[in-house]
């Protein structure tokens, strides 16, 4: 496994290791030894179709660090940071996370966490270090001018929740101290 930082503080992409044969493969997803501070009690995992997009979601109180992970297909990933005293806080990251180039990534608590499915089934693994607490979700508008996210030009597929996500700047006024 290796383990490449970014210019986000925490924020890691992990690079698993594939052995192949005649049967198939055999990935190696996560060690403990290569990431020490992630202490994952909830482990998801959730199924998308093509142009599903999923976020930009966070928890306020119960923060989560998430380690992320595509089991199928191949989605592009993306985390904004939300961390008041970040040098990045505001801006973006975005990878493309799929089977075939065994890449995962590590969010920090205190980013929201977005996807779209890029291919026709994408199964997507989750491990929190914090569980879900739904009284305390917010979600962040996926199409928000002020957060600079270049998603792809497709027709999406977007469900009713997350399609009354607030705005950047509606987060600000209510969550920005927390």
């Amino acid at each position: 496994m290796r383990i490449q930082k970014t210019k986000f503080d925490g924020l890691k992409i992990i690079k698993g290791k594939i052995f192949y044969d005649t049967r198939g493969f055999f990935r190696e997803i996560y060690k403990k030894s290569g990431l020490k501070n992630h202490n994952s009690v909830f482990w998801c995992v959730s199924k998308s179709k093509k142009n599903v997009l999923r976020g930009l979601h966070l928890q306020i109180k119960k923060k989560q660090q998430k380690f992320v992970s595509v089991i199928k297909g191949k989605i592009l990933d993306i985390a904004v940071d939300l961390r008041p005293k970040s040098k990045t806080f505001g801006k973006h990251f975005r990878i493309i996370l799929s089977d075939k180039n065994a890449l995962s990534i590590l969010i920090p608590a205190g980013f929201a966490h977005g996807l779209i499915g890029l291919e026709k089934e994408n199964i997507i693994l989750y491990s929190n270090n914090n569980y879900r607490s739904q009284n305390n979700e917010v979600g962040l508008l996926w199409n928000d001018k002020k957060l600079k996210i270049n998603w792809p030009k497709v027709k999406l597929i977007i469900s009713k929740k997350d399609k009354h996500n607030i705005t950047f700047s509606e987060y600000l006024k209510k969550f920005k101290n927390r």
